[in-house]
């Protein structure tokens, strides 16, 4: 019985200084590494929440892009749809010339031909002579009017496809800026939505951290 007695002590001895080691250990060690967790929980948060104000910056700053991209894109589409309105225009009053102008040749070419033969059958100072003359006339002033209608036209339509053109180049740019800009957007989207993420990991080591386990 002494020896069982004596054994039995040993063991309760034993687990007791186990215990009370356990405990200082706890108490030396927890504490200090609990509040390191902490603090680099709450720095960590700080971070999340710096990293995410800055990518919603920049998702604004993106999205502010993108509206201006569309309102230069409509300005640009609609330049250019003036502009083939206008070379529509030109090509129309350049097709009118040209018929008149192509009539007025054929009354030129007609009055010569009658002038030919009325100074042939009544003489050069005849009156039917003198009216074929004031035809030749003004008919050659139609058909020089309308030559000038047409270089004109011609200008206008070079010009006007000049600026279509321009204007069309002006779209490309305008829809590279905006596939672009609509990219960033989204990058920084992806960025926020990680940020989130992280914050609310970082936020729920913390509360785990302040609990202790």
């Amino acid at each position: 019985m002494n020896s069982e007695h004596v054994i039995r002590r040993g063991v309760l001895a034993i687990a007791f200084a186990g215990l009370l080691a356990g405990g200082a250990y706890a108490q030396s060690q927890d504490p200090t590494s609990q509040q390191q967790d902490i603090q680099s929980d709450k720095k960590d948060i700080r971070n999340d929440k710096k990293d995410l104000a800055k990518d919603r910056a920049d998702r604004n700053a993106d999205q502010r892009d993108i509206n201006h991209d569309k309102r230069d894109l409509s300005k640009d589409r609609a330049d250019r749809n003036a502009d083939q309105r206008d070379i529509n225009h030109d090509r129309r009053d350049l097709n009118k010339d040209r018929v008149d102008r192509n009539k007025d040749q054929r009354d030129i070419n007609h009055d010569k031909a009658q002038l030919a033969r009325d100074d042939k059958n009544f003489g050069a100072d005849s009156a039917q002579a003198q009216a074929d003359r004031k035809d030749l006339h003004a008919d050659r002033v139609d058909r020089n009017k309308d030559q000038r209608d047409i270089n004109h036209d011609r200008r206008d339509l070079n010009k006007d496809r000049a600026e279509r053109n321009a204007d069309q180049r002006d779209i490309n740019h305008d829809k590279k800026d905006l596939a672009k800009d609509r990219k960033d957007r989204n990058q920084d989207q992806k960025d926020i939505n990680k940020d989130k993420k992280d914050l609310h990991k970082d936020r729920k080591d913390l509360r785990r951290d302040k609990r202790g386990h």
